[in-house]
């Protein structure tokens, strides 16, 4: 029996957008013993985020949106932010939940940075660009993240749509996203990084 639980992240203001069904075309090849939650950010708004770093008054949150995604967070043995492209990076709700991220590295009693250290961070996202080298913005910062936290980083699973349901007419990406999440994921290494 699978031991993993993964926690599909959507990051885009449309429901069941591009992004979102290549998601879903990727987390139908996970085995059925494979936990799945599916937190929409447009139906989980996160409130702006408040930078308290140096202040000694973070307590845990119990109610409400953060909360929420922070428990689900912490129980996921895979994360997936799943986010359009925007302007060549992550959209603003995706952004949003990175933000708190660092929040949550102060909080006390719940050891975020060692809890996620050697999880698996992916990335889906569709665009509207033919050239995927657009991308790279949204890739880097994915690894990069995953590189601060210590993670595996499994990639970001490209696809071509701009208008709905334009995802489904890039074979390549589909074909892709068969075997997406069963590719081995590397700890994660800062994209600035050279041998």
């Amino acid at each position: 029996m699978s031991n993993r639980r993964f926690l599909f992240v959507l990051g885009s203001s449309r429901p069941e957008g591009n992004t979102e069904q290549l998601a879903r075309a990727a987390a139908e090849q996970l085995p059925a013993d494979v936990e799945q939650e599916w937190i929409s950010l447009a139906d989980h708004p996160l409130p702006d985020f408040e930078d308290l770093r140096h202040d000694i008054d973070h307590a845990r949150p119990t109610e409400g949106d953060v909360a929420l995604l922070l428990d689900a967070t912490l129980a996921a043995t895979d994360i997936v932010i799943a986010s359009p492209l925007y302007w060549y990076t992550l959209s603003g709700q995706a952004k949003r939940y990175l933000d708190y991220w660092s929040g949550w590295l102060r909080t006390p009693g719940i050891d975020f940075q060692t809890t996620l250290a050697g999880r698996t961070l992916w990335g889906v996202t569709a665009l509207a660009e033919e050239r995927q080298e657009v991308a790279e913005p949204l890739i880097g910062a994915l690894r990069n993240s995953a590189a601060y936290m210590e993670m595996r980083f499994g990639g970001v699973l490209l696809g071509n749509g701009s208008k709905p349901g334009d995802v489904r007419n890039d074979t390549q990406a589909l074909t892709r996203a068969k075997t997406f999440f069963a590719q081995p994921a590397p700890l994660a290494r800062y994209t600035f990084e050279t041998d």
